[in-house]
């Protein structure tokens, strides 16, 4: 057994399943800027009210408490605010739900990685697969102490697990934790107030299909008027019929705004979120909505005019184009970006680098844009690395989920699919097969560019190995090379080159060297030309 885990094939992944478009609320009134946050304080405590409602509820919900939660929001906001907010209450508590269960499989690798070292003696080697004892007792005993630690740990989330209790802070708890170091994030307890405040308030709603504009509580008319509907106790407030709030300010989707002008003229179903930003003293609204998944092209039909092959790094992508036989074709191309500085700026750099690949594809030709499955949830942890530190920060760093979003949804615009590939030693193969071989004078190759070639390579179904084994002695060319750059289905791959027409030197008649590849045509041992007077020969009969 060779030890290797077995390798998944590649697929076509699928489009987003969802869209969401951003635009800026310009030019508004004081009025404007005071409804606004006069109904988003008094939804954003009716919201903090009914998550902890929700949450205290834990795996004893049912409809009849949803539809109590509900009567209690609707004569002090609406229907259809009471709505939206247990929705969304319902939506934070699966969340953390969902991260408690991610927290508590964590837990459990990092106390199995822990006890697995500790049962080894003290300085024993590892291997590649499996790590080894701690390098001393002081290391060992404290890492003893930390398995307690993550033990009693474990077991208060299972039980919380069990129970359906969860945590869940409205406004996040990384902001909350930063009011107790406010030197160390440059914030006076003014300006954290205020951001803590908007964190916290509730404007957003859901669409409805069939209402007028898609949207009867935040509704935004196909000319860009924003009306909002006023909670019961803000109704003195209203500008307009029915208890409405009508912006002074128009509103304008540039990007896609053809696509969803047609949504909302068709009164199908627009879900918008108004929200404001501390830092720039502006006011956003997102709308969103689905769309209906499309259905994946064939791979073979992806791969028909090659590939870009990607491999994600911390601070780069190395891409390269490979034809349809697997051969890299060109130059190595380096998209660079920085995840340093905001979330905002992360995310910023992320697109730009995606649609400079993009860009290049189309340039290129190629409808396939071949990348790993990465997931590195299980490969960041501290147990499992341990003193690595920096290659612990070096994953953590690597943008895989952002990334994989990014990509499935501009590319789905671009019309480009997007080749899911097992990234099992792509990194370690690529290097050893096609680091040296494409690394020349006036061309240095990095390890990454070898990786992308090996991605490219499984995404097309080859090995990823430029050639495989020789034939043995006396079978097929004695020894000779095989290739493996073609499929195993296509004609020819084991025959002779075509012969040119033409001398090749001076002394070398045209024909000469014809039927050179024609076997059957030259007088050779145990080969059907020399058998084939001996077929042809009567049969002499049997009398004589």
């Amino acid at each position: 057994m060779s030890g290797l885990r077995e390798v998944a094939g590649p697929f076509v992944a699928s489009g987003p399943a969802g869209v969401a478009i951003r635009t800026r609320l310009k030019h508004l009134t004081a009025q404007d800027e005071k409804v606004l946050v006069l109904v988003g304080a008094h939804l954003g405590s009716l919201a903090s009210r009914d998550l902890k409602t929700r949450c205290a509820d834990g795996l004893g919900f049912c409809a009849d408490r949803w539809a109590a939660r509900k009567r209690e929001l609707t004569p002090v906001s609406s229907a259809r605010w009471a709505g939206a907010i247990t929705r969304a209450s319902h939506d934070q508590w699966a969340l953390a739900r969902r991260c408690q269960l991610a927290h508590i499989h964590s837990l459990e690798a990092g106390v199995a990685a822990i006890a697995r070292r500790l049962a080894q003696p003290v300085g024993a080697k590892g291997s590649k697969k499996a790590a080894g004892g701690y390098r001393s007792r002081q290391e060992w005993f404290a890492k003893s102490r930390r398995l307690h630690v993550l033990q009693d740990r474990l077991e208060r989330e299972r039980a919380g697990h069990r129970a359906g209790t969860v945590h869940v802070v409205r406004g996040g708890k990384r902001l909350a934790r930063t009011r107790h170091h406010l030197d160390a994030a440059g914030l006076t307890e003014a300006q954290w107030r205020v951001r803590w405040e908007a964190e916290r308030w509730f404007l957003q709603a859901d669409g409805e299909s069939g209402k007028r504009y898609g949207n009867e509580t935040i509704r935004i008319t196909p000319d860009g008027r924003l009306s909002i509907k006023l909670p019961a106790a803000l109704k003195e407030l209203a500008n307009a019929p029915h208890g409405r709030y009508v912006l002074t300010a128009p509103v304008r989707f540039t990007h896609r705004g053809i696509e969803w002008a047609d949504r909302v003229e068709a009164n199908r179903a627009v879900a918008y979120r108004i929200h404001y930003d501390t830092d720039r003293n502006r006011w956003y609204v997102t709308a969103s909505w689905q769309v209906p998944p499309r259905a994946t092209i064939p791979l073979e039909a992806a791969l028909a005019h090659g590939v870009i092959a990607v491999d994600t790094n911390a601070d780069h992508l190395a891409a390269w184009r490979l034809d349809v036989h697997g051969n890299p074709i060109g130059n190595p191309r380096r998209f660079f970006y920085d995840l340093s500085g905001t979330a905002g700026h992360r995310d910023a750099q992320v697109r730009h680098a995606l649609t400079r690949l993009l860009h290049w594809a189309k340039a290129c030709g190629v409808a396939a844009i071949a990348v790993e499955d990465l997931d590195f949830a299980a490969e960041k942890t501290r147990e499992k690395h341990g003193r690595r530190k920096r290659f612990r920060q070096l994953i953590s760093g690597i943008p895989t989920s952002r990334l994989r979003a990014r990509l499935s949804a501009m590319a789905d615009a671009t019309g480009i699919a997007i080749i899911a590939v097992d990234p099992a030693y792509t990194s370690k193969w690529g290097a050893q097969h096609w680091h040296k071989p494409l690394t020349t004078k006036t061309r240095k190759t990095t390890r990454h560019d070898a990786a992308a070639v090996a991605i490219g390579r499984r995404a097309q179904g080859h090995p990823i190995r430029r050639r495989t084994a020789p034939p043995p002695h006396d079978q097929s060319d004695r020894a000779g090379h095989r290739t493996a750059q073609a499929r195993p289905d296509i004609p020819g791959r084991e025959e002779p080159r075509p012969r040119i027409p033409g001398p090749r030197t001076r002394s070398v008649r045209t024909g000469c060297e014809a039927n050179a590849g024609n076997q059957n045509a030259q007088h050779r041992s145990e080969r059907s030309a020399e058998h084939e007077l001996w077929q042809r020969q009567d049969s002499l009969p049997l009398s004589l």
